[in-house]
């Protein structure tokens, strides 16, 4: 199953399509039942979802703190995907209850109603993604090349953890994270970390690598954008999780930080 669901340019990784049903069902069912008992939790509603994205962050945030207090500005990145749901949904319920109980009691039970309906939803949506059967995803046989022009078979990297970082030197997300995998690189040396370039000419490749300074293990070329293909990825830059065995554990489409990068590593070397 692709981990993502692509509507035209835009592609939604299928877990943040969960939230964003979770939220429009309480949504549309806190209005609706507000209407009926002629209450308005819609105020109460989005404050539930403030704090609950707060605390899911700050939650995340407290658990790979040494990875942000190396660079303390990335916390303010949302865009790496660093949230903790658990905490997330204990805030949403916790100003829900005080907010109603101190200001607006009467309209506990329609608040209560919705924020039922989008946990359901969103607890049902990501148990079904973690059952999901995913022994189908491996690492392909595919074979691409390297800088020098070797070829490379990517099962060659079963045996221990492997991190393939789908990139284009024109992916200004690519771009940034680049120096997160790098490091990781270099302080990980029981993890194989690719960097498996899509659609563009060894010579291009090497250049930009040259510009910035980067000298990288494992870079390697796939004009083709075979690897792409194989696992049914159009964004840039996706970065597939496999382990020792070479199964394929997660997917994070779009930036990662140190600290997704840390969270998602330490799944893989279970």
């Amino acid at each position: 199953m692709n981990p993502a669901i692509t509507l035209g340019p835009l592609v939604l990784p299928w877990g943040l399509g969960a939230v964003l049903a979770s939220l429009l069902v309480a949504w549309a069912l806190g209005r609706w039942l507000g209407r009926r008992q002629g209450v308005d939790p819609g105020d109460a509603l989005w404050g539930a979802l403030w704090a609950g994205a707060l605390l899911a962050r700050i939650a995340f945030i407290v658990e790979y703190r040494s990875a942000y207090l190396a660079e303390p500005l990335s916390m303010l990145d949302i865009r790496d995907g660093g949230w903790n749901p658990v905490a997330g949904l204990l805030g949403a319920w916790l100003y829900a209850l005080v907010r109603a109980r101190r200001h607006a009691p009467q309209t506990w039970p329609a608040l209560r109603s919705a924020l039922l309906a989008g946990t359901a939803v969103f607890v049902a949506g990501m148990g079904a993604l973690s059952a999901l059967p995913d022994t189908d995803r491996r690492l392909p046989a595919l074979t691409v090349r390297s800088l020098q022009g070797a070829e490379v078979d990517l099962r060659a990297f079963q045996g221990k953890p492997t991190v393939i970082n789908l990139w284009a030197t024109w992916c200004p997300p690519c771009v940034r994270e680049m120096p997160v995998l790098a490091a990781a690189q270099r302080q990980s040396p029981d993890v194989n970390v690719v960097f498996l370039n899509q659609g563009e000419a060894a010579d291009q490749v090497r250049a930009w690598l040259r510009s910035r300074g980067l000298d990288l293990d494992n870079a390697l070329i796939d004009e083709a954008r075979a690897a792409g293909a194989a696992f049914q990825q159009k964004a840039f830059p996706t970065t597939l999780f496999f382990d020792s065995d070479g199964r394929l554990v997660a997917t994070r489409i779009g930036e990662l930080s140190a600290a997704t990068l840390q969270e998602r590593l330490a799944r893989i070397r279970r």
